[in-house]
């Protein structure tokens, strides 16, 4: 709870309230403990009491115990025991301006991003590609940006990504080598994230993170909830979208140096999945973020089982702690609850590690930064009871704040502009037509090629057909030895002319149609290939 013009968040009988302070709340965090210990509980006191502070928080709600921000705590026997343990006077259950979210739009507002803005390299993780493929997803966004095609949704990386492929020869002298296989491999690597739902996740409108960074009428930050109870059925996509978002914070953000008090606080929980087969390079750009962050006015809290789950680049930049228990049983858990007793500032009056392993549940060994930044040392204390409700929502309840927060209308219904998809399939069907009109064009000529050739062939043969028969009738006149002998004669080869002419000119007919059903077969097999063959490679 914010009391003292800081963050209450345990209470040591012997050290008293311990605080965590506002200036200091942009060095980062870290609540780590096994299930069932209680981070849970150190989460949502973290949450009011930056709400009550006047920051935007933001955290993910993976078993649906979350939603209970929206209603007042319930008063119980055991709830009473612990406000009088910790002396507080002024205690009241109450309810906090809460936000829904979700990925799939079913229990919050629907949390979209285009591929553009998600960028080559949290795509590729999600994906799963290896190096050389990163590679050629580096070309498809740089050709797209080249060459003015909006990547908004998957249908529109797969339309570019298929363009590539048909072009690869020709791309590859400017961009370098692009293998039509790997191509492929990124196209198979697609079906298993539009089964994810990302064909729901990745589309417009775009979100907005300034849109989390809002407060009330009466200065409360408004606490946002990423209903994540599917999203978390899918680890890689789960971890992908926080850091999405966290990098888009970073980016979005001016530089505020050290401020009173954090613009926005981000709580990730299960950051493991993060880190969990993350590439080097990927490491390193969320160490960057993590240290860069924070000057930003950003508070950056990771939930997680042990410390050791984060990298030691990153751990080292967490300032606020709260270890709850951890339990040993092995050598390698031991090792383990040694690793995260080190993390601490020792503290004399008793063994970081051994505590550890006694702690019961809501009881954390804590250590926040001083006024001089250095790290107070640790705490045994117990964290307070949260002031809302401990626990999940109904969905009327649900639906009554989500109709009734303002942001409905501007994210719950998609939005499919003309992008990278249309653009190309607009393209191809116009050079299938140009192709079309092109091969209706050579038939003519060569119909009228054909026909001219075909004429002049009937022409030639009718003539010699004459020229013959008249050779021959000469040939019988001479040899005639009287006129009626002739006449005779000559009756005989003026029927035997024309029966020679009729079997020319059937010759002749039948060679031009043989012509023309040849010009006819021609003419479909140019259509057919125009229409169905590789019209975008012309």
């Amino acid at each position: 709870m914010y009391a003292d013009e800081r963050l209450w968040i345990a209470h040591n009988k012997d050290a008293g309230r311990l605080y965590l302070r506002p200036e200091k709340a942009n060095r980062h965090g870290l609540i780590a403990g096994a299930t069932g210990t209680g981070k849970t509980i150190s989460l949502k006191v973290m949450a009011e009491s930056f709400s009550d502070l006047g920051v935007p928080v933001f955290l993910a709600d993976i078993k649906g115990d979350l939603a209970g921000m929206i209603a007042p705590g319930v008063d119980s026997e055991n709830m009473r025991e612990r406000i009088n343990r910790f002396g507080i006077d002024n205690w009241e259950y109450r309810r906090y301006p809460t936000m829904f979210w979700d990925v799939f739009g079913e229990k919050g507002h629907n949390v979209r991003t285009t591929i553009s803005e998600m960028g080559p390299l949290l795509l590729a993780r999600q994906l799963g590609l290896n190096e050389t493929q990163t590679g050629i997803l580096n070309i498809v966004f740089r050709f797209a940006d080249e060459n003015g095609l909006l990547l908004l949704d998957i249908k529109d990386l797969k339309a570019v990504l298929r363009n590539i492929a048909e072009n690869s020869k020709l791309l590859s002298a400017e961009y370098g080598n692009i293998a039509p296989q790997s191509v492929n491999t990124i196209l198979r690597a697609i079906l298993p994230l539009e089964d994810q739902g990302g064909e729901i996740f990745f589309g417009e409108p775009s979100f907005d993170v300034k849109d989390f960074m809002k407060t009330t009428y009466d200065g409360r930050g408004w606490i946002n909830v990423l209903h994540c109870e599917k999203l978390f059925t899918k680890p890689l996509l789960y971890s992908t979208f926080l850091m999405w978002l966290l990098t888009e914070l970073y980016e979005a953000l001016p530089e505020v140096g050290d401020a009173e008090k954090p613009k926005v606080v981000f709580f990730f929980d299960e950051a493991h999945l993060l880190f969990d087969d993350a590439p080097k390079i990927l490491i390193q750009k969320i160490e960057q973020v993590v240290r860069l962050i924070r000057s930003k006015g950003v508070g950056v809290y990771f939930i997680s089982q042990s410390p050791t789950d984060i990298p030691d680049s990153i751990l080292a930049q967490l300032g606020n702690r709260v270890q709850h228990a951890l339990r040993a049983f092995t050598p390698a858990e031991i090792k383990k609850v040694r690793a995260a007793a080190d993390t601490f500032r020792a503290n004399p009056n008793f063994s970081t590690m051994d505590t550890i392993m006694e702690l019961a549940t809501g009881e954390a060994l804590v250590s926040f930064l001083t006024e001089d930044g250095s790290p107070m040392p640790v705490e045994r204390a117990f964290i307070l009871p949260p002031q809302s409700k401990m626990g999940g929502i109904s969905d009327d309840e649900r639906a009554a704040a989500m109709q009734n927060d303002g942001i409905g209308s501007k994210y719950d219904t998609a939005v499919d502009r003309e992008s990278a998809y249309e653009l190309l399939t607009a393209k191809a069907e116009q050079a299938a037509v140009e192709a079309e009109q092109e091969a209706e064009v050579l038939a003519e000529e060569r119909n009228a090629a054909l026909e001219k050739k075909a004429e002049a062939q009937m022409k030639a043969a009718s003539d010699k057909t004459k020229k013959a028969a008249l050779t021959k009738a000469e040939r019988i006149a001479k040899s005639a030895a009287n006129s009626a002998t002739r006449s005779v004669i000559s009756s005989t080869l003026r029927r035997s002319v024309t029966k020679n002419q009729s079997i020319g000119t059937k010759a002749m007919n039948s060679a031009y149609n043989s012509v023309l059903n040849g010009v006819g077969r021609e003419i479909s097999t140019s259509i057919v290939r125009g229409l169905f063959g590789n019209l975008l490679g012309k």
